[in-house]
């Protein structure tokens, strides 16, 4: 039994939701993980005071109005979701803002991002005229509403507009063209904001004023989804997970566990604005499935792990509609692909998905995470599946940006 970190979106979001209301935020549960401290020290940048005892962070909120710019260019790490979503923020500023990240992010297009902010009024420019990063934000204080049909399933886009339309005046509609995870959307509620969503369209009203509230980050499903399924692939198993965050919009992953024929017990816990729940699986005969349409967006940072789970399950499985999965730390299709076909797997990359023929034992090999988390702890689950020699994994280190303790937690499970 262990208790997995805290949901990494719902951190990064308390700081943010915390940082634009008036009055104190308490963050318990706060994943101190390398992106969501990314994101606090943005925040610190903008001259927000935010406090942390090791037990609770404490955000001193100024409202929008009251953030400040920053001395020198924000670096927001490796973190996707710090870079999209302060943009959206620093659209309503009366002043500009330069944002950098690591390698990783320079490859990462924003103009998803980009141009929904810059209808709105603000000007958002990429590095010597391209969508990537480094970016320059020139914020005002006269954001225009807008109209806005996604043009991709995004979260992170998604989320940025909405926090661009906080301060626009008058009413925001976006329509998404999947419907994605709704942390944002939920934490405006809590944080006494007035949205509207009716099916995959939303509807907001600015400029609207935010108060501080006590947060409590329930464990991050994303997280879990790697015990998950070492619990359902590795012989003998039986795991349970703690404090799993069962928001509708993530749990992608159990409809498609419980699909495959995985044994999986659900007890639910947590409050109504943060549900959670205790998870229980063992080891399963999975048999292959076609994951594609609707569920992606509810499932699309833990497709890496769901590509293993179907090497190790009867028949093929494919994933389609994926397309998202090339523009994460890196090319996600491509890099599974690659890194479990040298440990023996049958799978073949398409244009937006993977084709995976199981069941296939897997070997030892020399494997990369590319810099990416997700893929390290994939491929750190698919090791041990190897019975005769040892699988070296090149850039383990990426892991910590979601999952500072993963090792301690696997080996404790191992042993």
């Amino acid at each position: 039994m262990i208790d997995i970190p805290s949901d990494k979106s719902i951190s990064h979001r308390s700081i943010m939701f915390g940082a634009i209301a008036h009055g104190k935020t308490t963050i318990k549960n706060f994943l101190r993980g390398d992106d969501c401290l990314s994101t606090l020290k943005a925040f610190q940048d903008l001259g927000v005071k935010i406090e942390d005892d090791g037990e609770t962070i404490t955000v001193h909120g100024t409202g929008f109005s009251g953030l400040k710019p920053a001395k020198q260019a924000i670096d927001v790490g490796n973190s996707g979701t710090t870079i999209r979503l302060i943009m959206g923020i620093l659209a309503g500023t009366s002043f500009t803002t330069e944002l950098f990240g690591d390698h990783s992010i320079a490859k990462r297009p924003m103009n998803r991002v980009m141009l929904p902010i810059n209808q709105m009024g603000a000007e958002c420019t990429g590095h010597d005229g391209t969508e990537f990063p480094p970016l320059t934000v020139k914020g005002t204080e006269n954001l225009k509403p807008i109209h806005y049909q996604m043009p991709v399933a995004s979260a992170q886009v998604k989320s940025a507009i909405l926090f661009a339309a906080l301060q626009a005046h008058g009413k925001s509609v976006v329509v998404e063209k999947e419907k994605t995870r709704d942390h944002t959307e939920d934490m405006i509620r809590q944080f006494g904001g007035e949205i509207t969503v009716s099916g995959k369209e939303i509807s907001i009203c600015g400029p609207q004023k935010l108060v501080g509230q006590e947060v409590i980050v329930p464990g991050d499903i994303s997280s879990a989804a790697f015990f998950l399924t070492a619990g359902l692939i590795i012989p003998d198993s039986k795991i349970t997970l703690n404090n799993v965050g069962l928001n509708p919009t993530r749990t992608g992953i159990i409809d498609v566990i419980q699909q495959m024929g995985g044994k999986l017990t659900i007890q639910e816990t947590g409050s109504k604005a943060n549900k959670a729940g205790t998870l229980s699986v063992e080891t399963s005969d999975l048999k292959g499935i076609e994951i594609s349409g609707e569920i992606i967006p509810r499932l699309i940072d833990e497709l890496p792990i769901i590509a293993l789970l179907a090497t190790q399950a009867e028949g093929t499985t494919i994933i389609r509609d994926a397309e998202e999965l090339k523009v994460k730390e890196t090319n996600r299709i491509d890099a599974v692909a690659t890194e479990l076909t040298k440990m023996g797997a049958n799978i073949e990359p398409t244009d937006d998905g993977l084709i995976i023929h199981g069941k296939t034992p897997l070997h030892a090999a020399q494997v990369t995470s590319y810099g990416d988390h997700r893929i390290g702890m994939m491929l750190q689950i698919a090791a041990l599946l190897v019975k005769d020699g040892t699988v070296d994994l090149e850039k383990a280190e990426a892991i910590s940006v979601s999952y500072p303790r993963f090792f301690d937690d696997l080996n404790k499970l191992y042993q």
